[in-house]
Formats: C-alpha cells, sequence, structure tokens
C-alpha cells in the first residue's frame, strides 16, 4: 500500500446525505487515497444527538457535538448541517482555520456566498460545492472552469426534484395535484411542509448560484423573481397537452440588453410551457437537468440525479478529492470570479411569450375588445383557440379563448393581461403561463 500524506477530515452533519459520505470515506478508504494521493481520515462528526438513529451503520466514537473543536486541526470540513446558522458560522471558523471546505448548503451559498467566498480568498483556501445546485449532477465545475474562456448566454433548468415529479406525474397520468403531492410526501421526495420545493424557494437558491457562476456577478436571492407551482392544475396540463407542451418549473438565467443598451442579467424562477420537442420536456420523474447555452460551445445538457444521499453523496465526495488534491499540490485555492458586477434586472424587462387562458361572454364583439386590448397593449397574437364551454337555454354563454402570444416585454404582458381581467368581456382569467425553449 502506498504510504500517502493523510489528511484529516471534519463531516458536520450526518442525515441522509452526510450518513452515506461518511460511509463511503470509510468503505473507499483506499480507493479514495489513490485518487486524491492523500489518505482521508474521517477524524469525527458533529451533530447535535449523538444516539439519533442513521441511515448508515457508523461507530458511535466517531460522533461529537463539540464541532468547533473538530473543526480545529482539519485540513478539510465538509458542512452538510444545511440552514444558514450555525453552519454558516461553522464554515468561516473552519476558513479561518486554514481548511478547505466542501458543502451542499444551497440555502447558505444564496444568501451568504459573497462572504464565504471572500474569507476563503484571504486565507487563499477553496470552497467547493458541486452537490448545491443540481445535486449529483456535475453542472458547478463545467460552469466555473470547463466555459470559464466562452460565454454563457442563458441557462434553463429543472432544478428541483420534487416538484418535477409532481408536474410529470400531473401530465402522465392526469393526477390533481393535492394526491400527487400526498405522494411525494409519503416517498421522501417532498418534506411534511412542502413550501421550500412547490413555492419555488429551492430552485430560486440554485437559480442564484447558477447565475453568479456563469455571468461572473454576485446575485443576491432577493433579485431572483419566483413563483412556485401551486396554482397549476389538471386542466392546465389538459390544455398543454393539447397545445404540445408540457408544464416544467423551470429556473431562467439569461444575458439581455437593457433599453440603455447595456448589459445585464435575468434570474427567475416560474412554471413554463416546453415543447414536447425539447430536451427538457423529457426529464421524468425526480431527475432534475441543466440546458446551457453559450456562444462558443453551443448547447449542452446536464442530466440526472438531482437529489437522493447517495448521489448528492458522490458530488461531495468528488469535491473532498479535489480539494485534498489541491492540499498535496500546495498553493492558495481558486478564487471565485464574480468581478463583472452585472445589473440584475427586474422580470419586466425580459421578453417572453405568454399563454393566456380567458373565459369571455359568448357574444358578438368580445373578440374585438379583446383584441384591441392586446393592441393596446404592444402585444401581437400568434395562436387563436376558441371553444364555447356553457350556453344556458339558447342565450350567449361563455367561451374559453387560449390565446398564444408573440415574444413581448414581460411588463407589457403582464398590464395586458389586468387590463384583460379588468375588461368587461372577460368573465375570468383561467390561467397564464409563459412559453420557453420554443
Amino acid at each position: 500500500m502506498t504510504d500517502y500524506r493523510t489528511l484529516r477530515v471534519a463531516l458536520l452533519g450526518a442525515g441522509a446525505v452526510g450518513s452515506q459520505v461518511a460511509a463511503l470515506l470509510r468503505r473507499h478508504a483506499d480507493e479514495l487515497a489513490d485518487r486524491a494521493e492523500a489518505r482521508l481520515e474521517l477524524a469525527g462528526i458533529a451533530v447535535r444527538d449523538v444516539d439519533a438513529p442513521r441511515e448508515a451503520d457508523l461507530p458511535r466514537e466517531l460522533f461529537t457535538t463539540d464541532a468547533e473543536t473538530l473543526i480545529v486541526g482539519s485540513d478539510i470540513v465538509i458542512e452538510l448541517m444545511g440552514g444558514i446558522e450555525p453552519a454558516r458560522t461553522y464554515i468561516l471558523q473552519a476558513l479561518n482555520s486554514g481548511a478547505d471546505v466542501v458543502t451542499a448548503n444551497k440555502a447558505l451559498l444564496a444568501t451568504h456566498g459573497s462572504e464565504i467566498f471572500d474569507a476563503a480568498d484571504q486565507v487563499g483556501a477553496s470552497v467547493y460545492y458541486e452537490a448545491a445546485a443540481a445535486g449529483a449532477i456535475p453542472i458547478i465545475r463545467p460552469l466555473r472552469d470547463s466555459l470559464a474562456g466562452d460565454r454563457v448566454v442563458r441557462i434553463m433548468g429543472i432544478v428541483n426534484g420534487t416538484t418535477n415529479y409532481i408536474l410529470d406525474r400531473m401530465d402522465t397520468e392526469g393526477a390533481e395535484f393535492a394526491d400527487v403531492l400526498a405522494d411525494a410526501q409519503a416517498l421522501g421526495y417532498a418534506e411534511a411542509d412542502p413550501t421550500a420545493d412547490v413555492e419555488g424557494y429551492d430552485a430560486a437558491q440554485k437559480a442564484a448560484i447558477l447565475a453568479s457562476l456563469a455571468f461572473h456577478t454576485s446575485v443576491p436571492l432577493d433579485a431572483v423573481h419566483r413563483e412556485g407551482i401551486t396554482q397549476v392544475d389538471k386542466a392546465m396540463m389538459d390544455a398543454a397537452r393539447h397545445a404540445g407542451y408540457v408544464i416544467k418549473l423551470l429556473a431562467v438565467c439569461e444575458r439581455l440588453t437593457t433599453d440603455a443598451a447595456t448589459e445585464a442579467i435575468s434570474v427567475r424562477v416560474y412554471p413554463a410551457l416546453v415543447p414536447r420537442t425539447h430536451p427538457l420536456a423529457s426529464v421524468h420523474g425526480a431527475n432534475n437537468a441543466v440546458f446551457v447555452q453559450a456562444e462558443a460551445a453551443g448547447n449542452l445538457m446536464f442530466y440526472g440525479a438531482g437529489a437522493g444521499g447517495v448521489q448528492t453523496a458522490s458530488a461531495v465526495l468528488g469535491d473532498v478529492v479535489s480539494a485534498a488534491r489541491r492540499h498535496i499540490a500546495g498553493g492558495v485555492g481558486v478564487g471565485e470570479s464574480t468581478r463583472a458586477n452585472l445589473p440584475v434586472v427586474p422580470i419586466g424587462h425580459v421578453t417572453t411569450r405568454y399563454q393566456i387562458t380567458l373565459e369571455v361572454d359568448d357574444r358578438p364583439g368580445v373578440l374585438a375588445t379583446v383584441a384591441g386590448i392586446l393592441s393596446d397593449g404592444r402585444v401581437s397574437v400568434a395562436t387563436l383557440e376558441q371553444t364555447v364551454v356553457a350556453e344556458a337555454n339558447g342565450h350567449p354563454g361563455v367561451a374559453r379563448l387560449v390565446i398564444g402570444t408573440h415574444r413581448a416585454r414581460e411588463q407589457d404582458l403582464s398590464e395586458t393581461v389586468e387590463r384583460l381581467a379588468a375588461s368587461g368581456v372577460v368573465e375570468r382569467v383561467v390561467s397564464v403561463l409563459r412559453v420557453e425553449g420554443d
């Protein structure tokens, strides 16, 4: 056996991912040593309760409630606790003690990423976070390293497995939202409180991280436009299928040119219609996929498991090996490139397409009124489908209009929908969905 230098590894947290990381570190110690050219010694695991049940069989003597003592003297600190505090404090302590940090904490990086990366730069350490954006999918390194010499134009991704599982089953089985959500909770895909997933908070955190990397700009979480999927129902799914689309919760990050002819970026999360011919339409179950458009490289797609203990542990261990190699090679860590300082503009500045479904009075002149409101709002019609949904004793009933627009400014589109809702001919705005990927 090769006589490798030993690096001490501290693990903070032993949940579904942490337990798998610890087990794999021990089980594959010799293989990991050959890859890292260093023996990775699991120095200890900091937890709140040393007697709590774990998903992996680990020696009790590894566990401690004293995270601070464990961190001191460690070469690599793996943070898998989640949440903001005490994870933030422990990561800063680890960096200040000279350790490299590996984390999957998307919430922390989305809110305090700049502070953490600055702290790493000051001491010449590195922060690795491949597992923070899309589970096992290798997307952080390609954006940070492989595409560093290219110019990323747009990222469009499915980055939350829970919502994709829900929407996929609603599409393929015709199931209702509440029923599929209950199944997702029973299977462990969704938490007892699913708000972070179904309201788009989790996807927004990941979008902020991806945009920061792709556009070399620090993107604050509150600059990400966020909408969830709780308003998506079976009727919307049926209409999407009829029109040749599937509904996906998308994270969209893109470069654009402002009215002042300056470059800016937009970062947003919302349910959108995706053509069934687009690669993202075929992402099923709880899987994730990220579609990247770059000027030189062209279109790239990264696909795989977006969550899961052992899958995410794979990405974490990849980062641990990278950190170990850096320690052996020596030198300062590679910092994050966020010096472009591009402004993040509100969603009203982007151009997109809408599919607007209305219920209107079924009588002469209504279509002319609707067309006039669209024209006044600088919105042109690409497609129009009308069906009568109710009649009573020969009297005019209610018609349903499905209007597909051409591309227009988001602000013009949303204001036009507001005017339609307030008009005397529209009984109800049934749904408004953006169209992406066409």
